[in-house]
């Protein structure tokens, strides 16, 4: 039943369930087979034609968190990384945060002059010879995605900027590239832009080995919005901090003073801090 079993993707679209997607997911979050063999026996019983993609994986995740709490915060990271708003701001800390973790000194949410205007630019990167200017896409909505717009407009912009910087003698070392940053998809056209553009670009799932999701989980770089030990007040709390890491509770556990939280609870937050920030799936 399950191979011929239609669902509803986010865009609207119809395919088959499989069940193999769903054995991958819970796989590279670290779950063991048992407990995958359990959560698929028991969506493969509830399942029904035409039931949406996003209602099987919050199936799953309750499954999950019952069965697993680490691997539950790990599996939720897509939805983690939507919660990162509804501003955006959060997130531009975070891709802020991940780009310092690869050798870089950032500045977040500046001013940067350009040959003609001044820009506001989300990220500006200095380190290992370069200097980056990130344009962050946050999206409330998975169905949502980056458009051939996005690069053209972010382009421009950029490109006035490295044109003022190149003539700045003090500058004269570093190489000068435009990033592009979203926490959905590109359009297939908005790729071939950004590639051709010399844009790097960034997505959930693009580039290949590189990808969003792949660098959060190889780095083990969780944002607070994936613990299933808070609510949403008690991380909201954390961003409005500048707290948007796991990893900065995991070193630091006096950041989560301002929460107010039971013995009982505060123990299962630092669990399930340890559990992700020790994750070692991808490393």
């Amino acid at each position: 039943m399950t191979q011929t079993t239609l669902i509803k993707k986010a865009s609207g679209e119809k395919e088959p369930f499989s069940q193999k997607k769903l054995e991958v997911s819970l796989k590279r979050v670290g779950t063991d087979k048992e407990t995958i063999d359990k959560i698929t026996d028991e969506i493969n019983t509830w399942l029904q034609e035409g039931v949406t993609t996003r209602n099987i994986y919050k199936y799953a995740f309750r499954l999950l968190k019952k069965y697993k709490t680490g691997s539950a915060a790990r599996y939720r990271l897509k939805k983690a990384i939507m919660e990162l708003g509804p501003t955006g701001y959060p997130f531009e800390h975070f891709v802020g945060q991940l780009i310092k973790h690869y050798g870089f000194d950032i500045q977040v949410g500046v001013m940067v002059q350009g040959h003609c205007v001044q820009h506001e630019v989300d990220v500006v990167a200095t380190g290992n010879g370069k200097q980056i200017f990130v344009e962050c896409k946050f999206y409330n909505s998975q169905g949502k995605y980056a458009n051939v717009r996005v690069p053209l407009y972010i382009n421009s912009r950029v490109n006035d900027i490295i044109k003022k910087r190149e003539a700045v003698p003090e500058l004269s070392k570093l190489k000068f590239q435009g990033w592009v940053v979203t926490n959905t998809k590109f359009t297939s056209d908005a790729i071939d832009y950004g590639r051709c553009a010399g844009l790097h670009m960034v997505s959930w799932d693009y580039p290949r080995g590189h990808s969003l999701r792949e660098m959060i989980e190889k780095e083990g770089f969780f944002p607070v919005t994936a613990l299933t030990s808070l609510n949403k007040l008690q991380k909201q709390i954390l961003m409005d901090e500048g707290i948007v890491l796991c990893s900065q509770i995991f070193k630091d556990p006096g950041v989560t003073g301002k929460l107010e939280m039971s013995p009982k609870k505060y123990k299962l937050l630092q669990e399930e801090v340890n559990a992700l920030c020790n994750y070692q799936g991808h490393r």
